[in-house]
């Protein structure tokens, strides 16, 4: 019986609807004993999807006894004491300080990686080419030394459907089937820099013997995003709770699937428990592909209630978003490791709403 899990009530993480998520990962149907008494390093602990999967394993910690020990590297550490309040250096969680391309003195024995450092924000992208493919390509080698050099049983890098590249058609996407990246544009680095990091995955798994795999995610969200995130979702959802109208800088023609926070992170730790060293593995929810322009036209409509509508910016700087794509991922390889999304985007954007509101209201 899973008993359920409580957050502290203050700070970012006293959402009833966060609660809830994490209790239904602790309850989830994964291979847990593997995690019995392991250590688990985690990369990208302040981001939306690190720190979820962090608080996720400790509310399995919690509800299963399993002794699991998890260590956060974040950059930040007045940060971490912000959004894992009252719970960091205790037993079963600590905060290591320090960044991916100069690692922190590391403890000597981690059996499970989660890498997940990387910069998400277009803008900087843009600005920031070197820096992003020193941190993305430099750190994965770093992390993945420091597993070889451990005897690790798993470890998982977090890649981007973004590794896709341009498609023109909507045929479906295995891992296998990529589009072209643009090398003279420099937004590129970040997709680039995914596909390199699933290849050194790839090959430390297969010179080295390291279990290394990668997860291909669709573009995530919901409870845990920063109310004052700038990303397209968390515009979109301001807006509809604002009564105020969804302005695109681009067309909004790319199409692509997306996944909701909780089921990413169960994907990641199927992945991580179940998945093959050397492979890469898709991970969406099917049910949700649309363009970005029809995405903002159902939030108009379902969660604004048609007050409403949406427009393009002519003047708007397309330059810092991703060219044009059709991203139909195909997720029968995860699939036959035992993993299925679940509900459609209405659900999706009604459960961040109610968080969003939530955190608005405590501001």
């Amino acid at each position: 019986m899973i008993r359920n899990f409580k957050t502290d009530n203050s700070g970012l993480f006293g959402s009833e609807i966060f609660t809830e998520d994490l209790n239904w990962i602790a309850g989830s149907d994964l291979p847990w004993e593997k995690l019995r008494g392991r250590s688990v390093f985690v990369t990208g602990a302040t981001g939306l999807i690190g720190m979820t999967a962090i608080h996720a394993l400790l509310c399995a910690n919690r509800t299963r006894s399993l002794g699991i020990r998890v260590h956060a590297l974040v950059r930040d550490r007045a940060k971490a004491e912000r959004i894992f309040p009252g719970m960091t250096d205790t037993p079963e969680f600590a905060v290591c300080e320090g960044t991916v391309e100069e690692l922190p003195e590391i403890p000597e024995k981690i059996d499970y990686w989660i890498h997940g450092a990387c910069p998400t924000a277009s803008a900087f992208m843009t600005e920031h080419p070197v820096e992003v493919i020193k941190t993305s390509v430099g750190g994965t080698i770093n992390l993945l030394e420091a597993a070889k050099k451990r005897g690790s049983e798993g470890f998982v890098f977090l890649s981007s459907m973004e590794a896709f590249g341009e498609v023109n058609s909507e045929i479906l996407l295995d891992e296998r089937t990529l589009g072209k990246i643009d090398l003279e544009r420099t937004r590129s680095c970040y997709p680039e820099s995914k596909r390199m990091c699933e290849m050194i995955c790839t090959s430390y798994a297969e010179e080295y013997g390291v279990p290394a795999m990668s997860i291909r995610l669709a573009q995530t969200f919901g409870p845990g995003v920063d109310p004052d995130d700038r990303r397209v979702f968390a515009m979109m959802t301001r807006n509809a709770i604002a009564g105020e109208d969804i302005v695109l800088a681009t067309k909004g023609t790319s199409r692509h699937p997306y996944l909701y926070t909780a089921q990413a992170v169960t994907a990641i730790l199927t992945v991580l428990l179940r998945g093959v060293p050397g492979k890469t593995y898709n991970a969406a929810n099917p049910s949700t592909y649309c363009s970005i322009f029809e995405m903002g036209e159902m939030v108009a409509r379902e969660i604004a209630g048609g007050k409403i509508s949406v427009r393009v910016d002519e003047n708007g700087d397309a330059s810092r978003y991703p060219a044009p794509s059709f991203l139909n991922m195909d997720i029968s390889g995860i699939r036959q490791l035992g993993w299925e999304p679940e509900h459609d985007l209405v659900w999706m954007y009604r459960r961040l709403e109610r968080y969003m509101r939530d955190m608005l209201d405590r501001k």
